[in-house]
């Protein structure tokens, strides 16, 4: 898989949540892996994405091409990151026109950050 979604499943959201039960970024995981993740996509659980104040949070990355965090995100949002990751990973360089993006993906990112390889340009 050349595409990682990360999916942070410590994420409460700001929600407070009983002793047992599930966190949303947790449900938000699970909903997304029960979709199915798009070809060349890979469905990754990770503890803290730093963006705790920003409800559920996810990211995109993959070797040579823009990274993004995405926040407040909501089981329910859950078929337009999927068709956001697979958008993203029908791109070269991770650049997505922005009429293709879904709206989630226009109005809750939270960072896009340069492939590490224009990091390394930039540098020299």
């Amino acid at each position: 898989m050349s595409v990682k979604l990360h999916v942070c499943i410590t994420c409460r959201a700001g929600q407070p949540v009983s002793e047992g039960e599930p966190v949303p970024g947790a449900r938000l995981f699970g909903a997304l892996t029960e979709f199915g993740a798009p070809a060349d996509v890979e469905i990754l659980a990770v503890e803290c994405l730093s963006a705790c104040n920003q409800g559920c949070s996810i990211s995109l990355s993959s070797n040579g091409r823009w990274s993004y965090v995405y926040g407040r995100m909501t089981v329910d949002d859950a078929p337009s990151i999927l068709a956001g990751a697979a958008a993203y990973a029908a791109t070269a360089d991770g650049l997505v026109p922005w009429r293709d993006r879904p709206e989630i993906f226009r109005k809750q990112s939270l960072a896009r950050i340069p492939p590490v390889t224009l990091c390394k340009e930039a540098a020299e």
